[in-house]
């Protein structure tokens, strides 16, 4: 590989060659060519809206033992299929097929998955426009549509 230019106006050859080998640094890369954005179901918002195709029940990892309740949601702005967890006792049985929900980042660290749920990056929040852990509590009744 050639010397480094150390001349009185090597100025512009030294910018070319640090933009040039920024390109070896992977956080760079994801970052000018937005790939995490690109990446993200959501498409950066921090909410969306989606209509629940199935209910699923997911396994916990080890060591925990538990079917974790979770719904299969297809979103209305991108039609893109997603996994979401009913989080509360008993939540899973407020929500329906075809019920519209909105859905929300679960929360782990980078945007991924939270705890011992895998690969479940989102948590729902509304059913029918109203809040599932309202009633979870018993406060408020789900609306039929």
């Amino acid at each position: 590989m050639a010397k480094k230019t150390t001349g009185e106006f090597a100025g512009r050859k030294l910018k070319k060659r640090r933009q040039k080998f920024r390109w070896n640094d992977p956080k760079y890369k994801r970052r000018v060519l937005k790939l995490k954005l690109k990446s993200n179901p959501l498409e950066g918002s921090p909410m969306a809206r989606g209509i629940v195709l199935e209910k699923v029940g997911i396994e916990a990892k080890q060591p925990n033992s538990a079917i974790r309740k979770c719904v299969r949601v297809q979103l209305i702005k991108s039609g893109r299929q997603v996994t979401a967890f009913a989080p509360g006792d008993g939540a899973i049985n407020f929500i329906d097929e075809h019920d519209e929900v909105e859905i929300d980042g679960i929360g782990g660290r980078k945007g991924g998955s939270m705890g011992d749920i895998p690969g479940v990056r989102f948590k729902v929040t509304k059913v029918n426009n109203v809040s599932l852990q309202e009633m979870v509590r018993g406060r408020k009744e789900k609306p039929i549509r």
